[in-house]
């Protein structure tokens, strides 16, 4: 049962990577101004947020559950990082206060989903207007745009005369840190086990809460980075930063394959999912359509990605079963 789970995932992967081909060369071959090195560093630049949440939100979707509190998460490490730059704190100060922000962040969620037993949705639900609202208190309307030059430098630079921004080396030794984690060390496949049925993952012995408890810790020190990015990248700490960020992470891990009720996908298709909705948003400013329709294509596309997969098992199934009553028997 593991195994024909793990290969639908790689089918639905593979289909994802397919999809996400065939939108490039389209792109590169009609659409104006999609190849030039500006607007593909501008692409993968609007694209890095999602991508830094969506690598622990694909640990903690493929345990069982959700946090849906990571743009005000990012958005209140923002509002702080402004806050206390305006008070006259050095940049090399605020940035790890920020992250231990994030930190406290994601432990509220955790401790609150681990040792209450409340829902992860609900939860998160909850601190999203929640934290929201305390930067909005940090900061209130102000814009702090004046950061160390170096700082935004590296935030919206390209490598040399490259299109790939200078954040994206960093963001691949968080990729490949991720990576191995999931599919290649004892506490990744626990978190399968954990995903698939977290009651027999207790009888195996796997300390679930624990599991958990670091998996929202560590998505809340992920966004509380995003939202440092995304201050520096846009050179404005505002506390409405990264508003709907949750939507287009969650929409992108799930169009990945990462299969909500958990134990099944990969990170693999997690990041396919993620660069081909950057890639859809990006042709989509170009050829001039709303920031409106984008967020209708955004959701079109969260429930695509739920129903994609589970019509494939169904079909999967279906073609088992026709092909178990064709089998004559001896």
């Amino acid at each position: 049962m593991a195994d024909s789970a793990l290969v639908r995932a790689v089918r639905w992967d593979t289909v994802v990577g397919a999809l996400l081909i065939v939108v490039l060369l389209f792109s590169f071959g009609f659409v104006d101004g999609f190849g030039n090195a500006l607007n593909l560093s501008f692409l993968i630049g609007n694209t890095l947020p999602i991508a830094m949440v969506a690598l622990p939100m694909t640990l903690l979707v493929v345990s069982g559950e959700i946090d849906l509190s990571v743009a005000s998460t990012a958005g209140l490490s923002g509002a702080v990082m402004g806050a206390l730059w305006n008070q006259g704190m050095t940049i090399e100060t605020i940035i790890p206060l920020c992250l231990l922000l994030g930190v406290v962040c994601g432990l509220i969620n955790g401790l609150l989903v681990t040792r209450l037993g409340l829902p992860s949705l609900a939860v998160t639900i909850g601190t999203l207007a929640a934290y929201r609202g305390i930067a909005q208190i940090v900061l209130g309307s102000d814009a702090v745009t004046d950061f160390p030059t170096q700082y935004l430098d590296f935030a919206a630079g390209r490598l040399g005369d490259s299109f790939l921004p200078q954040a994206f080396l960093p963001f691949l030794v968080l990729l490949a840190i991720a990576v191995v984690a999931l599919h290649a060390t004892p506490f990744g496949r626990s978190l399968y086990a954990i995903g698939a049925s977290e009651e027999a993952a207790r009888f195996a012995g796997i300390r679930v809460r624990r599991q958990k408890l670091i998996l929202f810790t560590m998505t809340g020190l992920m966004a509380s980075l995003t939202g440092i990015f995304w201050a520096l990248h846009y050179a404005s700490a505002r506390y409405d930063n990264a508003t709907g960020l949750e939507l287009s992470v969650v929409a992108a891990v799930l169009l990945g394959g990462i299969d909500f009720d958990g134990g099944k996908g990969t990170l693999g298709g997690a990041i396919a999912g993620v660069f081909l909705l950057g890639a859809l948003q990006n042709v989509m400013s170009l050829v001039n359509v709303s920031a409106q329709s984008q967020i209708v294509v955004t959701g079109v596309l969260l429930v695509v990605s739920v129903l994609g997969p589970r019509v494939a098992r169904q079909i999967s199934v279906a073609r088992a079963g026709r092909r178990a009553a064709s089998t004559p028997t001896s």
